[in-house]
């Protein structure tokens, strides 16, 4: 029986990649060491598989950056201001399109559908030029080939490329993105061309937005273009993948009437759904990739289940048509179990990462071929019951504390207008108030002393020592630059996450359990397997210590329930609704003990609140209303005086603005700095937004220090939009991975373009026109 595997993370066990671009870029080493780096990496990886027995191995799901930008690249697609003349890609524009540089900056970075993966996201119009630009596909599958292990190319389909773009600056929103399909497919059909002759057999077009909302006329476009590609993949076996929920009846339709496509790869964990379809009718003499093995969570499978699954499939789709998968890339899951030495040996009985996932995918598919490992499959069955009877998973009080939390709305008393004027009041601040997301550098003399004090090198007395020196810095810095409203840096954290969830009860930790985000940067998601609570608090005293060094407000920063869940691995025994709800609870008392230390100003992050807002339409309204509820519950008993900031990550907002108005924040702060402005109109447009707000003014993720000319015209373009009156002057995200050389002269700028606008609003409103 055939196995197969979506994807596999690309950083290394121990992060290895990350380290090798960190070089690169700060130009410590050279693009062949970084080559160097990669290839050994990508060797390792089709080793680990085909050591496993897995039969479909994939290759191209490696990437310096991300896999859309990836193919962008193959399709030349490069915006004129990178000054790409023709030719293959090199590090040079690549990176420059997914960072930046001295002149331009980078591409706009969103989130990889309901994940915290991001993607660079593709500027198109009717002028782009398309071309073969990068040859990294065939390259990488010649490379596995050489090393004896045979791979399934994978690539990002051409229409799913296509809708999860954007028209190019100049280009009218209303283009159709579609209409490039035509000029698209040519590239594509020399990528398979030269694939073919290189010996592939099996190709792998990644087409996730099936599982999306689609139109007729989107559903026609994967229609046309695998017609189209008919010819070109002849004497290829074609899979086409889908991913991260249910297939919709019509697009389960549209996918398994394609010409050319020889099998069909379904998520069957977030998918149940479509097993359902699957039943009701399967192509005769088609493959199915079955996706029993969740590859964006760390639970080890249940063994017994899935088989059961397969065998019911296998019933209708053929014994030999049926081919055990991962539901997804396990790009989303940590690399290998066995790098965690000090996890409780229970709970690490009950999980699985990516190595181990590999093996449950062989394990299942020679079970399913009646060659059963029975020693495997009995562990795996004492593990799963040691979970569900486990007295470390439930806590009574904390469930009998969360359980009426439905029956109550759980909001503030007074309006968010007579909230704002009662802040005011206090607080005085200026118009256009300046202020910063959180975090600002951590040095690594910073991170040092963390560690040192993790491995009880340095005393508490002397890392105590450490971190109150460095909050001072921090202050003093503000101050300096006379931002309005404070940070303390945070400089105990190395997570805004795992910080949280280290004092919180029902987590566990990794070591090594890191997972990427966006280019080089890697998160460590802790993992949620019971009942949450707060023993004590958990931010209080360095709050108090930092505002104890300025007279200006200082912000209590805190990491909202919503994206503690989101950014975990979460519990799979409970609703995610219920878990969350607890951790709620737990944020609400540190609420309440920050506004009794005398903290004015409490930033509550919901970074990922539209992360977890589910793919198809009709499951969003009921996800809406629990993680919005949830937010509420955190703040709901402070004083009118307390002003409550949110802050969210890149997001499209048109469809969840009535959901952040419900929210009832006082000020919201947003990543908005890659983003057309216009898009900002969606807080007036219609709606009642009367809160604060502060969308992002210039990018952290990128190295190059914007001017105060460039901030205070975007500050202007963003008050043709809004009112002055609520809006914030603040960089898109925290600061904790950039340099001091970045951000003392942005932040710098970014106050005196503040300063200049504020000028200009009090002379505009001293003109007739305003009397």
């Amino acid at each position: 029986m055939a196995s197969h595997i979506v994807g596999y993370p690309r950083m290394g066990p121990k992060r290895e990649l990350k380290f090798a671009l960190e070089s690169f870029w700060h130009k410590e080493s050279s693009a062949e060491d970084l080559e160097k780096v990669a290839a050994g990496l990508r060797a390792s990886i089709w080793k680990q598989m085909a050591d496993a027995g897995i039969k479909h191995i994939p290759s191209n799901t490696f990437s310096y950056y991300d896999q859309v930008l990836d193919t962008t690249a193959m399709l030349g697609a490069v915006p004129p201001r990178y000054g790409w003349s023709g030719g293959e890609i090199g590090f040079d524009v690549y990176f420059s399109m997914a960072r930046g540089n001295a002149s331009v900056p980078a591409m706009e970075m969103t989130k990889w559908f309901d994940t915290n993966y991001h993607y660079i996201v593709p500027e198109l119009g009717p002028e782009v030029k398309f071309s073969y630009a990068s040859h990294k596909a065939v390259e990488e599958f010649k490379e596995a080939k050489a090393l004896g292990v045979d791979t399934v190319p994978v690539l990002v389909g051409p229409v799913s490329y296509l809708l999860l773009s954007k028209p190019a600056k100049g280009v009218k929103k209303s283009f159709s993105l579609l209409s490039l399909i035509d000029k698209i497919l040519p590239v594509y059909k020399e990528v398979v061309a030269e694939l073919k002759a290189a010996g592939a057999t099996w190709i792998q077009f990644d087409e996730p937005t099936l599982v999306l909302d689609l139109d007729a006329h989107q559903l026609e476009a994967f229609t046309h273009a695998y017609s189209a590609l008919e010819s070109s993949l002849a004497g290829l076996h074609v899979v086409i993948e889908t991913y991260f929920a249910d297939i919709p009846v019509a697009a389960y339709k549209t996918l398994t009437s394609l010409k050319g496509v020889a099998g069909y790869g379904f998520d069957l964990v977030r998918g149940t759904q479509t097993l359902d379809l699957i039943k009701g009718g399967f192509p005769s003499g088609k493959y199915l990739f079955a996706g029993v093995v969740d590859g964006r969570n760390i639970w080890a499978n249940d063994l017994a289940a899935s088989l059961s699954t397969l065998k019911a499939l296998e019933g209708i789709v053929g014994k030999d048509k049926i081919v055990v998968s991962t539901s997804c890339s396990l790009l989303h899951t940590a690399v290998d179990l066995v790098n965690e030495t000090k996890l409780d040996k229970e709970i690490k009985s009950w999980l699985a990462f990516a190595a181990q996932k590999i093996v449950e995918v062989n394990a299942l598919a020679k079970a399913l071929s009646g060659h059963k490992d029975e020693e495997f499959f009995s562990a795996n069955g004492a593990a799963q019951a040691s979970r569900k009877s486990s007295p470390t998973v439930t806590n009574e009080a904390v469930q009998k504390a969360a359980a009426p939390l439905k029956i109550s709305e759980h909001r503030r008393a007074t309006n968010v207008s007579a909230r704002l004027d009662a802040q005011q009041k206090k607080l005085n601040l200026p118009s256009l108030p300046t202020t910063t997301i959180g975090s600002f550098p951590q040095t690594l003399e910073l991170r040092r002393v963390r560690h040192a004090y993790r491995a009880k090198k340095v005393s508490e007395e002397e890392y105590m020592k450490a971190i109150k020196e460095e909050i001072n810095k921090v202050v003093k810095l503000q101050e300096e630059l006379d931002i309005d409203v404070l940070v303390h840096g945070e400089p105990e954290r190395n997570d805004m996450v795992e910080y949280f969830a280290e004092q919180l009860s029902g987590f566990a930790f990794t070591v090594n359990g890191w997972v990427q985000s966006y280019g080089c940067h890697c998160v460590k998601p802790p993992i949620i397997y019971g009942d949450v609570s707060r023993p004590k608090p958990m931010t209080v005293f360095w709050s108090s210590i930092a505002q104890s060094f300025t007279k200006r407000p200082m912000k209590g920063m805190l990491t909202g329930p919503v994206t503690i869940l989101n950014r975990s691995f979460v519990r799979n025994d409970q609703p995610r609704s219920e878990t969350c709800y607890q951790i709620a609870l737990a944020i609400k008392d540190e609420v309440k003990d920050l506004e009794e230390a005398g903290i004015t100003v409490i930033q509550i992050d919901e970074a990922a609140l539209r992360e977890g807002l589910p793919l198809r339409k009709s499951d969003q309204a009921f996800y809406l209303n629990w993680a919005v509820h949830s937010f509420r519950i955190t703040n709901c008993g402070v004083h009118d005086t307390t002003q409550i900031h949110t802050h969210i990550c890149y997001s499209h907002f048109k469809d969840i603005i009535h959901s952040i108005i419900d929210m009832d924040a006082d000020v919201i702060t947003i990543e908005n700095s890659r983003s057309d402005i216009k898009l900002l109109s969606v807080f007036r447009d219609g709606v009642k937004y009367g809160a604060g707000i502060g969308p992002g003014v210039y990018d952290i993720h990128s190295p190059r220090i914007p001017s105060t000319e460039e901030i205070a015209d975007r500050i202007n373009k963003m008050l043709a939009v809004l009112e002055s009156n609520i809006l914030w002057v603040n960089p898109e995200c925290g600061l904790k991975r950039c340099k001091y050389s970045e951000v003392r002269p942005a932040l710098s700028n970014m106050v005196a373009a503040a300063k200049l606008l504020r000028t200009q609003l009090a002379s505009a409103k001293g003109s007739p026109e305003f009397a």
